[in-house]
């Protein structure tokens, strides 16, 4: 059973940066593949990156490629999502999520366990 905490969303400029972090708690976070997903109201929560169990692949949506880096560090159970030249359209309710097989994956489907969310305003 892993259970995951997401922070470090909040306000920003376009063109600014921010750091999620999700933060995980269980024994076996290292054998996990982790992504992050994101949701605007009234939308389908759509894919951003995913890392693999060693951190050794990752993938990401081409709407944040060269934008966004996934990391994690498994000493610590954390994962990251820097995100730099941040857009408005970048705005919504960013989710980490994990998936037992340790895989780089898009579906949504494939991951077993979930956070609650932080949200990422993005001004104009």
């Amino acid at each position: 059973q892993v259970q995951l905490v997401e922070s470090g969303g909040g306000s920003v400029q376009a063109g600014g940066s921010l750091r999620l972090t999700c933060a995980a708690s269980g024994q076996t976070f290292s054998s996990y593949g982790l992504a992050w997903f994101r949701q605007v109201p009234g939308q389908e929560r759509e894919f951003v990156a995913a890392i693999s169990w060693g951190g050794h692949t990752s993938y990401y949506a081409d709407s944040v490629k060269g934008r966004f880096t996934i990391s994690r560090d498994n000493t610590r159970n954390t994962a990251w999502l820097h995100m730099n030249s941040l857009k408005p359209e970048d705005a919504a309710l960013y989710y980490c999520a994990a998936n037992k097989d340790g895989i780089t994956t898009t579906i949504q489907g494939r991951y077993d366990y979930w956070g609650q969310g932080t949200q990422v305003t993005v001004s104009s």
